[in-house]
């Protein structure tokens, strides 16, 4: 069976009703790479479900609550906090790392990574930094590549790309500050804006700032990074069952 990947989902209010929902691209990735998607509710009974998936993937959306890692706001939000994503995903992550789980994390993934375990953010990127030439939130379309970014050698994420630089596309304000302990930075933006971090043991455990689900068309890299995430997944399935089976017997 193909590896099943829980996907978090983005809330916003529709219609005077909050709404869980994802982008096609993060479920279109998931399924091109070889595996099956399952969507995880920002509800706490969906860190039920993690037992019926072999890996996380972390999804883009709103802001989190500064107060998650320690700061006041600074009423730099572009897009509005929700108390119950930030409060499941948390949960998820907690879980799926208690049970050795991959877990992935695109833009707010990576930025929730890095709160999850430790570390903080920058707010906004225009506030902390008023003269970076490169503008990180792009109006451009999402297939498009806008700046360059620097791959750390002998990282998981260089040996996955096979490259030591890429060109990505760029749809953010905020970007993970103070890297948690044991993990470390493995690609910046030419400006010195944190664009992937990565705990540097056995398993998959890593966050990139941009948005690879949005590129498998077009760049090699965002497909191997998807493909490499998968694969590893159903390595953990296999694993999973047989230490399962071992403890049964």
């Amino acid at each position: 069976m193909k590896p099943v990947i829980g996907v978090s989902t983005s809330r916003e209010m529709s219609g005077g009703y909050p709404r869980d929902y994802v982008r096609e691209t993060y479920l279109d990735a998931v399924c091109k790479a070889g595996g099956i998607p399952m969507l995880l509710a920002n509800v706490d009974e969906s860190v039920q479900l993690l037992n019926h998936c072999d890996g996380l993937l972390l999804t883009g959306g709103g802001d989190v609550d500064p107060q998650r890692f320690g700061q006041a706001d600074q009423g730099t939000q572009w897009a509005g906090v929700s108390e119950d994503r930030d409060r499941v995903e948390l949960l998820l992550v907690e879980e799926a790392n208690r049970v050795h789980m991959p877990i992935f994390g695109i833009c707010r993934g990576v930025q929730m990574l890095a709160v999850a375990f430790g570390g903080t953010l920058i707010q906004d990127i225009a506030l902390r930094m008023p003269g970076t030439p490169i503008k990180h939130s792009q109006a451009q379309p999402r297939r498009r590549v806008t700046h360059a970014v620097t791959v750390a050698s002998e990282s998981r994420l260089a040996q996955i790309v096979g490259a030591s630089a890429l060109e990505v596309n760029s749809f953010h304000h905020q970007a993970v500050d103070q890297v948690p302990s044991e993990w470390r930075t493995v690609a910046q933006a030419e400006d010195g804006v944190i664009e992937a971090i990565e705990h540097p043991g056995d398993r998959f455990l890593m966050g990139v700032q941009w948005h690879p689900e949005d590129l498998i068309g077009d760049e090699l890299a965002a497909r191997r990074l998807f493909e490499n995430f998968v694969a590893v997944c159903a390595d953990w399935h296999t694993q999973s069952r047989r230490a399962h089976v071992e403890h049964s017997r």
